[in-house]
């Protein structure tokens, strides 16, 4: 398969230079071929989207959603074509990626239902006989810039708010997942959005993702992706005065108190870290584990470690596959050797694929690492996990606390009372009680705090207040 450009109902394909994409589970296994987009695209994709901007935003809610649901039909009807593409493409194990692919669609038929649901309110007048109300109106042009890390799910997480709300969006995808953006957009096309309304543009970040962000006259940008480049987003957008998201990094951290029921706090653990290699933004890397049961929880650990398999993405019994790319691949080794330095826990697990005929990163859990240690305090975005002892309960809450990021964290313990001290004092956007971190429901705000988000949230009704904005009106109808 190979990428194309989805711009004003066409198909096209660039020709801004093109490089092959390799199954990472499999590296002499050609996927398919990336076509780049170039500045002449960004300029057509630009004018497309704001062609249709008007009549979109004309066209009903309900109407809007039904559009929404027809996608969701779509999507679920091809669910194993898109699963299957994705995991040869980025190498998400097969079976978190079905997983992902259903959320997609649920997303799709939760904003759906947006379409008939309230747009506004009726507020008070300090006068008599007028009608004071507000309503929510589109942004206008959005363009939306999406990782490789989960191609189905954050894409369709902006794209469905986007589009219930009138706007028209300009999609940019990570190079390294544009064959499902390709496949995906195929898919949507099927439900007869008017051309212009969805585009897809697909090129390298530093290139046309630059220029979408500098140049397009766009009136809002969502992001997500490394903390890096979502704060150089940030400053363009505010220079512009364009309306902007920007979702970013994480170091997130699992507590484990003495009272913690280790058959549980394990498992989710374990899960957490290694799910997709660790590359997901809310994966546990700091294990924060208070020093009277450490040596128990050790033990459990590695008894919990000797039960994952790490194997060719395509294998539905595989729990942790490949890296996404050789560059993740040379990126996380890096930090893996640093690891090697340190007191390894554990690396004891089930191997059922050679790790040299893809970008296998085994899984590393190490502890005696100083809490200023690269390992403890960077973003690897692989599967390496670090224990911290804490004394109590004040201790690792500081600890949880000691990082420039708050996207996640969790506490396992059975006193609820020291939960919900966690929960409050856990500077994190998302906070549990005894489950991992990784994840969240498609119904609940998703972001976080300090260098982790630029304050709002995607997902839920959150959503909506950002690819919106509110008009007040006033109406007096006295003789």
């Amino acid at each position: 398969m190979n990428s194309q450009n989805w711009i004003g109902g066409e198909w096209g394909t660039p020709n801004g230079g093109s490089h092959p994409v390799y199954n990472p589970s499999q590296m002499t296994e050609v996927v398919g071929t990336v076509f780049h987009s170039s500045t002449s695209d960004v300029r057509q994709v630009d004018q497309a989207a704001r062609t249709a901007l008007k009549a979109w935003t004309a066209t009903s809610l309900p109407v809007r959603g039904e559009y929404l649901y027809t996608m969701a039909r779509v999507l679920e009807e091809h669910a194993t074509e898109v699963a299957t593409l994705s995991s040869r493409e980025m190498g998400k194990p097969i079976s978190e990626m079905a997983g992902e692919v259903i959320r997609g669609v649920k997303l799709l038929r939760y904003y759906a239902g947006e379409g008939v649901r309230t747009n506004g309110s009726v507020i008070p007048h300090s006068q008599d006989h007028v009608l004071q109300y507000s309503t929510r109106i589109p942004l206008g042009v959005v363009a939306l810039i999406t990782p490789w890390n989960f191609p189905v799910a954050i894409p369709v997480w902006k794209i469905a708010p986007a589009l219930i709300c009138g706007n028209t969006v300009i999609w940019k995808p990570s190079e390294m997942a544009a064959l499902t953006a390709t496949l995906l957009t195929s898919l949507f096309a099927q439900a007869g959005l008017p051309a212009g309304v969805l585009n897809l543009l697909v090129g390298e970040g530093a290139n046309v993702g630059k220029l979408l962000v500098s140049t397009a006259a766009v009136d809002g940008i969502s992001f997500t992706g490394s903390t890096k480049t979502g704060m150089a987003i940030a400053a363009v957008a505010a220079e512009r005065n364009v309306k902007y998201q920007v979702e970013m990094g994480g170091k997130n951290a699992a507590v484990v108190l003495d009272d913690a029921d280790l058959s549980l706090s394990v498992p989710a653990i374990l899960s957490g870290a290694f799910r997709s290699a660790g590359q997901k933004c809310t994966a546990t890397s700091r294990l924060i584990v208070q020093a009277d049961i450490l040596d128990p929880f050790i033990a459990a650990l590695r008894e919990g470690m000797q039960e994952i398999s790490m194997g060719d993405a395509r294998d539905s019994a595989t729990y942790l596959g490949p890296v996404a790319s050789a560059a993740q691949y040379a990126k996380v080794q890096r930090y893996a050797e640093m690891a090697q330095t340190e007191e390894m826990v554990s690396q004891d697990i089930n191997v059922t694929v050679d790790p040299a005929q893809g970008y296998f990163v085994a899984p590393h859990v190490i502890m005696g690492v100083d809490v200023e240690s690269p390992l403890v305090q960077e973003e690897i975005f692989g599967p390496i996990a670090t224990i911290l002892p804490a004394a109590d309960l004040d201790d690792a809450i500081a600890l949880c606390n000691q990082t420039v990021y708050g996207l996640s964290a969790s506490v396992f313990t059975r006193d609820i009372s020291r939960g919900f001290r966690f929960l409050e004092e856990a500077d994190a956007g998302m906070v549990r009680i005894n489950q991992e971190t990784a994840g969240v429901e498609y119904q609940a705000p998703f972001g976080g705090m300090k260098h982790s988000s630029s304050h709002s949230r995607e997902q839920g009704t959150s959503a909506l207040e950002f690819y919106s904005q509110t008009k007040t009106c006033a109406v007096y109808f006295g003789s």
